[in-house]
């Protein structure tokens, strides 16, 4: 009986220490590409509001202003001054519009993507990209939000999405640049500037 107990033993030991090796390298890989990795819009994509895979590295070279919309909100009409922005900007190749709509706060865009975008189009006439719903923070936070929202992913500062229409901007580099308020418009003096590098 002893004979029979040594040999499987000894296998067992074996087999042990020859997958320890992979699951040490394979846990400090993970770490190493996970901790304090300051990312770039292009690391991100996303579904547009029409389900279709976006890939955000498809902004290369343009100035980016990320939106979290609603339709309900005060701040709805903003929708007027992001289109008339985008308008006056597509055309020179350097800037974008994303928006996501977003049902965290108030409850105020409790629509489909097919409600929203006729709401968009209907009221509005948008025309820039526009995303499918999601979570601007939270538990179920996008991966996109998080590093907008996270210093540690974006280098520059960590902000809070406190309520619709919150704006960030991205330069043509996919670096993030900074955080602006739902009070502020979107056609305001600051954002003008910095669209056109001034």
């Amino acid at each position: 009986m002893k004979k029979i107990i040594l040999p499987i033993a000894s296998a067992l030991v074996l087999l042990s220490c020859a997958m320890a090796p992979k699951e040490t390298a394979k846990t400090e890989n993970t770490t190493t590409m996970n901790e304090g990795t300051i990312h770039t819009l292009y690391d991100f994509k996303a579904k547009t509001i029409d389900g279709v895979d976006y890939d955000f590295s498809k902004l290369k070279g343009k100035k980016v202003m990320i939106v979290n919309t609603a339709s309900e909100c005060g701040y709805t009409p903003q929708y007027a001054a992001l289109q008339a922005l985008y308008a006056k900007y597509d055309s020179t190749g350097t800037f974008e519009i994303i928006g996501f709509p977003c049902n965290q706060f108030g409850g105020q865009e409790p629509g489909t993507s097919t409600e929203i975008k006729t709401f968009c189009t209907k009221n509005y006439g948008v025309t820039f990209q526009m995303m499918e719903k999601i979570d601007v923070k939270g538990d179920n936070q996008h991966p996109i939000y998080k590093w907008l929202t996270t210093k540690s992913e974006n280098g520059v500062e960590d902000s809070q999405v406190k309520w619709n229409f919150n704006k960030y901007l991205i330069d043509e580099n996919g670096k993030y640049v900074r955080h602006v308020p739902s009070s502020e418009e979107p056609n305001s003096d600051d954002i003008i500037k910095w669209i056109e590098g001034k």
